[in-house]
């Protein structure tokens, strides 16, 4: 088979310009592959030559899709290109959200067909997972060989115009496409055999799988409220003048907590905004809009409560991995128990 030509995305940390300092950076192109491509090519064992390579900062590819996605099929239409490739992108929530604007537009606008990496819970997956064949990663870069060598399998299939069977014989994370097939047993025998599997305890796998949503128990009511000391908080990105702590405005790796000790609110010009996905005029006006300063002091006068903490958690629930949501959620819940508190008004944007 000849080389089929092929342009692949990357990030600005992947193609070498930087990392998240250089994360506003406006789309760009490289001719031929970068390191990541050199070795995505070896995985296809020769059967492609990356012509050109796009890349983008993270934060303008999150703050503007539709420019990311008019470049890219211009740039993919100049190089007559036959196939697309995004990533691996692993658990990179905007590096995943570009690849998957990517591959749309490729698909949606050009026809071609196209290909990803990126870790399931990546918030890309169902964006484009009905027009793209994404190989599934762990949640950071020590599994890129494997990915690559994974891509590179079903990558080969693609380019030579094979049938594609299912996610689990492939290695592909499930489109939410259902095709016909022919079983040797019809449909009451395989539920029947289900159905003993499940009730003497072995192993089966359901043909219909359902999504599966974490249950979080609720917690425990205060028990009394009068003598119980509240925490305020917020996913909304406000943070005191000149963001100290530098928390990014999308896929946050932070969270920080700060000092309230001593305010009746939240003065303009005292406090900003990091977020970087709602308008922030109104916030920037009056900070305590998203993490309610004001109306807690209000309360705690009227005694509906014991006491408030003085000091305030804070993130940027804006493009986050669920994991990172997960972890800081947990940090702040086991910081705040530990000083004695025993709820908090949590905002959210």
């Amino acid at each position: 088979m000849d080389k089929k030509r092929v342009v692949h995305y990357v990030n600005q940390f992947y193609s070498g310009v930087g990392g998240e300092e250089k994360a506003g950076m406006t789309p760009f192109s490289i001719d031929g592959a970068t390191s990541v491509g050199r070795s995505l090519e070896a995985a296809f064992d020769g059967a492609i030559e990356i012509v050109r390579t796009i890349s983008c900062g993270d934060n303008f590819a999150a703050e503007n899709p539709d420019v990311l996605a008019e470049k890219v099929v211009q740039w993919v239409r100049e190089s007559d290109a036959a196939f697309f490739v995004a990533g691996p992108s692993f658990a990179a929530g905007r590096y995943g959200m570009a690849c998957a604007v990517a591959c749309q537009a490729v698909a949606e606008k050009l026809g071609l067909p196209v290909m990803a990496a990126m870790e399931p819970s990546s918030p890309g997956v169902d964006m484009c997972k009905r027009v793209t064949y994404i190989v599934p990663t762990s949640d950071s870069a020590r599994s890129m060989r494997e990915v690559l060598k994974s891509m590179g399998q079903l990558g080969v299939k693609l380019l030579r115009g094979e049938t594609i069977g299912l996610p689990h014989e492939e290695g592909y994370i499930p489109r939410g496409i259902r095709v016909n097939v022919t079983a040797e047993k019809r449909g009451a025998r395989r539920g029947v055999d289900m159905l003993l599997k499940k009730l003497s305890g072995q192993p089966y796998t359901t043909e219909l799988p359902m999504p599966v949503f974490d249950r979080v128990p609720p917690a425990p009511a205060v028990k009394d409220m009068r003598s119980a000391l509240i925490a305020i908080g917020t996913e909304g990105g406000i943070v005191p003048k000149g963001n100290p702590d530098k928390i990014e405005a999308h896929n946050a790796s932070k969270w920080c907590l700060y000092s309230i000790a001593g305010l009746e609110g939240l003065a303009k010009g005292e406090f900003e905004v990091a977020h970087g996905g709602y308008d922030p005029v109104m916030a920037t006006e009056n900070p305590n809009r998203v993490l309610p300063l004001d109306v807690a002091r209000a309360c705690q006068k009227e005694s509906l409560f014991g006491g408030l903490f003085d000091k305030y958690p804070v993130t940027v629930g804006n493009v986050t991995a669920v994991r990172s949501a997960e972890k800081y959620g947990r940090e702040m819940g086991e910081l705040l128990k530990e000083q004695g508190v025993e709820g908090i008004v949590l905002t959210s944007t």
